[in-house]
């Protein structure tokens, strides 16, 4: 982990979305990690789906969950979704996502209110004209009221039109006016930041508030969190307004939130993927996850490293290999997580041929090389460096999971044993599939 390549993290105050804590660093409290989050796409006013989609990404390592609060039946129904969540042993904190009709939902449903822990506002999508100040304090009274966090959440699609015209005119008799483009990312930043201003003249504490000026730009996004953070002491919320499907997605949020990140910029994260047709709405999770781990800030699951391959590696053994432990440890996370500190950290290395192969699983906590085009067909297995046995024949997958999981419970369970805790007793290990 190079983290000493990094910058230390911006110092933010403080606040508690549930139990997590989001920033840290001022008035004695200490930063913590920054947050992984993720938000549902079924219908709220379908209190089962959501529950079910909810308890799939708090699974997946989702720290906090946002959910869309968008009418009364949706409203009606965020209690049930918190006390259906509590049954399973899901204590993930719940964002009620706002637009237009908040003040109005929060309002006409007190359990609603209650059972979230953080309200999403939108600056633009609070009310027009002179209505837009008393709806947006009305939400802020219910925050104050309900002792809930609150992120003013600005996005470049729904900025407010009114300001933005204000600026616009302004913008037009300077000597050297602002580009288009450097307008808008003002009128973001500014938008931010006065509406939070406002909500402490209301009455909200500073440590109540998470700030995210989104765009979907990578170089505008970089440019307008940059200048938040040296305006404020506000915690941030990063991610691109819409990331985009497949690999265009999970590249330019990589991009946007790696460059922050490294300059020790964003406390809280998401990363916003347009799912593919039935595919898990986790996998947004997940990047999220490996954006962090790579760089060296947080640690979730044991990553598996394996080579491209080559001419040297025609047969997909090492491929599927590969690819069948890195799911089996991330599926183990669930359940060994509660059972063994510091599992996350593990390094596994399924390597294809012998040019690579033994320096790497060498390096790695467990590793194996796996015989390349032409070579013997032998596999030998190396723990902590040290190569303890060589695997052949037709169970090389299922011995070297073995091996994995006697690793895990000698060197991350007290005194080598297991200690699960009562909700995870009866869970079982998941077997991977042999390779063929």
């Amino acid at each position: 982990m190079n983290s000493y390549l990094l910058s230390q993290p911006r110092n933010t105050l403080q606040v508690m979305v549930g139990h997590v804590p989001v920033g840290g660093g001022l008035n004695g409290t200490i930063a913590s990690p920054v947050v992984v989050q993720s938000m549902t796409n079924t219908d709220t006013a379908d209190a089962e789906a959501t529950i079910k989609q909810v308890y799939e990404l708090w699974q997946a390592g989702s720290e906090v969950v946002r959910i869309t609060v968008n009418s009364p039946e949706a409203a009606a129904q965020v209690g049930n979704i918190r006390r259906g969540l509590d049954a399973l042993g899901c204590d993930v904190p719940l964002v009620g996502d706002f637009h237009y009709n908040g003040h109005k939902l929060l309002s006409a449903y007190p359990d609603c209110a209650e059972s979230l822990a953080k309200y999403r506002i939108n600056p633009g999508n609070v009310g027009k004209g002179s209505k837009r100040d008393e709806q947006f304090a009305s939400m802020i009274e219910a925050a104050i009221r309900y002792k809930k966090a609150v992120r003013i959440g600005v996005n470049w699609g729904s900025l407010d039109q009114v300001k933005m015209a204000q600026m616009m005119d302004d913008n037009a008799k300077l000597e050297n006016p602002l580009s288009s483009d450097a307008l808008m990312r003002e009128a973001l930043i500014q938008s931010a930041l006065e509406s939070a201003q406002q909500a402490i003249e209301i009455g909200l504490s500073p440590n109540q508030i998470i700030i995210s000026c989104k765009v979907s730009n990578v170089q505008d996004l970089v440019k307008v969190y940059s200048e938040l953070a040296t305006r404020s002491d506000y915690p941030l919320h990063l991610g691109l307004t819409e990331a985009g499907m497949g690999s265009k997605g999970i590249v330019a949020s990589t991009a946007a939130l790696a460059l922050l990140l490294q300059q020790g910029i964003g406390n809280t994260i998401r990363v916003s993927l347009t799912p593919e047709p039935n595919e898990s709405r986790t996998k947004e999770v997940v990047v999220a996850q490996e954006i962090l781990q790579t760089m060296g800030i947080r640690s979730f699951t044991p990553l598996v490293t394996a080579c491209p391959g080559c001419g040297r590696t025609t047969s997909t053994y090492f491929q599927e290999l590969a690819m069948q432990i890195q799911t089996y440890l991330r599926n183990q996370m669930p359940v060994w997580r509660s059972q063994y500190a510091g599992v996350e950290n593990m390094n596994v290395a399924v390597m294809g041929c012998v040019v690579n192969g033994p320096g790497e699983s060498k390096l790695a906590n467990i590793g194996i090389s796996l015989p390349g085009t032409g070579e013997t067909p032998v596999a030998p297995v190396f723990v902590d460096g040290e190569k303890t046995v060589t695997l052949k024949g037709d169970n090389i997958a299922q011995e070297f999971q073995a091996i994995v999981e006697d690793y895990v419970q000698k060197n991350y369970a007290e005194g080598g044993k297991l200690h699960a805790s009562p909700a995870n007793k009866n869970q079982k290990t998941i077997p991977i599939k042999a390779v063929a």
